[in-house]
């Protein structure tokens, strides 16, 4: 796919389409704690999600907002995905910035939103303390982790379903 650098996208490609099977994938089999939709009918290239933390690791029953931005390129190029509620994670900044592989380097047009969420409630059960982008809260997740369930709650924010 790749050409000079630039993604090349197949003739006849459409974003819009691509998402649009996938919104009626995410509605017809819904995953638990996970959930996206696009911003307006307008334009499907702006989601919002919401991923609830998993059961037995810090961030169990809290929800946060994330924000999804497709380019005219997806699926071969990997969604701009980031935090919009307040998040205290090794591999998130504390802008929202999210450092996971699949949406980066390791990205393939196989993955879709679905898989994104899914791969981010399991960043939440399994961060990657090898690469942090929160060095502090990795330490503590390591070694203090009633120091870093503190910080936690200090920073989280309930958001309205």
């Amino acid at each position: 796919m790749e050409n000079n650098g630039r993604t090349k996208v197949p003739e006849g490609h459409s974003v819009v389409k691509r998402l649009q099977s996938e919104l009626v994938q995410l509605m017809m089999s819904p995953s638990p704690g996970v959930s996206a939709f696009p911003e307006s009918e307008e334009d499907l290239t702006k989601w919002s999600g919401i991923v609830t933390g998993p059961e037995g690791t810090p961030y169990e029953d809290l929800k946060f907002k994330i924000a999804l931005e497709f380019a005219q390129t997806y699926p071969y190029t990997a969604p701009k995905v980031r935090f919009v509620s307040p998040m205290w994670h090794p591999n998130v900044d504390m802008s929202g910035n999210i450092c996971l592989d699949i949406l980066k380097d390791q990205w393939s047009a196989v993955y879709n939103v679905q898989t994104i969420l899914l791969s981010l409630q399991s960043l939440l059960e399994e961060p990657n303390n090898s690469s942090p982008l929160n060095a502090v809260a990795a330490d503590l997740w390591d070694n203090d982790m009633q120091e870093y369930k503190k910080k936690l709650l200090a920073r989280y924010e309930e958001i309205e379903d």
